[in-house]
């Protein structure tokens, strides 16, 4: 999804005031490594950069934000409301919270449409209840900012095969709207990213990429489809639960929060379910993951039939 207005050049060097790109989402997602791997380009470009983060809450699942400016002269770290030239949101709901930092006539927003509903969203863990999450869609946003793309990145990273890559696919997306060149951007993700995952990684930069310049043409692209947040009608003794046994650290951030105390840590430190009947499949423990270990999976009723 876009909005149709003339694409801004936002060239370093033919601006007075410095290139700012606000990045934005919930802890474990990504949001500093998206942070550093532009800075780093704009140093190894000999542009003056000024970077400032706020992650104190990153492993709970909390707000991490990061402002990066660059240009010739750089002198404040932070972004001033209305002047961020570039919104790169992990998280939809985080990228709607910051859109009034965006410049009002030209600035261009690109989010991820994934949905990582905080706790106290879950007003009423009854079956079925409604969830306290923004029921803004993409087409409530392309009218309020100059140029607005919504994609599933988790989702295409996922298929490219690994889920963790989404912020290297958003970092694809950014990659159109700056006259950097492209090497530049290959060359420091691969030294940022765990060496099993550089190839993984710079697909999913291309196919960002790509997506960014075929949704700016108005050609059907795969991974823009918004779906709504609703609760699906479940059965309560039937909730599928599943683990990444490798990616759990034994935090027992799960186990603490769980409300209706139905998770353990077993011996080798990893989370289980051991009372699924008592399981109301309220998503807390999935959403509160730092590693994105646990995926729950209320089973329709007819499944149990």
């Amino acid at each position: 999804m876009a909005r149709g207005r003339e694409q801004k050049n936002l060239d370093p060097a033919n601006m007075t005031e410095p290139v700012n790109v606000l990045i934005v989402g919930v802890g474990g997602q990504g949001v500093i490594m998206v942070s550093k791997v532009l800075a780093q380009i704009c140093q190894d470009l000999g542009y003056q950069v000024k970077q400032s983060e706020v992650h104190g809450m990153a492993k709970r699942g909390g707000v991490v934000f990061s402002h990066v400016r660059f240009g010739n002269n750089v002198w404040s770290p932070t972004i001033p409301m209305g002047k961020a030239d570039v919104l790169i949101a992990l998280e939809w709901a985080e990228g709607l919270r910051w859109m009034g930092y965006l410049r009002p006539d030209t600035g261009i927003f690109i989010a991820d449409t994934k949905r990582i509903v905080p706790p106290f969203a879950c007003r009423s863990r009854i079956l079925g209840a409604d969830i306290g999450y923004s029921k803004n869609t993409p087409d409530d946003v392309k009218e309020k900012v100059a140029e607005a793309f919504a994609l599933d990145a988790t989702e295409m990273a996922t298929k490219a095969g690994n889920e963790r890559a989404a912020n290297t696919l958003l970092l694809g997306a950014l990659s159109t709207t700056l006259p950097f060149p492209n090497q530049a951007w290959k060359d420091v993700i691969a030294k940022m990213v765990p060496p099993k995952t550089i190839e993984v990684n710079l697909a999913v930069f291309e196919q960002g990429q790509q997506w960014i310049t075929a949704s700016r043409k108005g050609q059907p692209v795969e991974g823009g489809a918004f779906v709504p947040l609703v609760q699906p009608e479940i059965n309560r003794n039937r909730t599928q639960f599943s683990i990444t046994e490798a990616w759990c650290k034994g935090c027992d951030i799960c186990v603490k929060m769980c409300p209706e105390r139905c998770l353990v840590l077993n011996k080798d430190q990893v989370a289980e379910l051991a009372e699924p009947e008592k399981c109301t499949g309220c998503h807390i423990c999935e959403w509160l993951c730092p590693d994105f270990a646990i995926s729950l999976t209320p089973m329709p009723q007819e499944a149990n039939a």
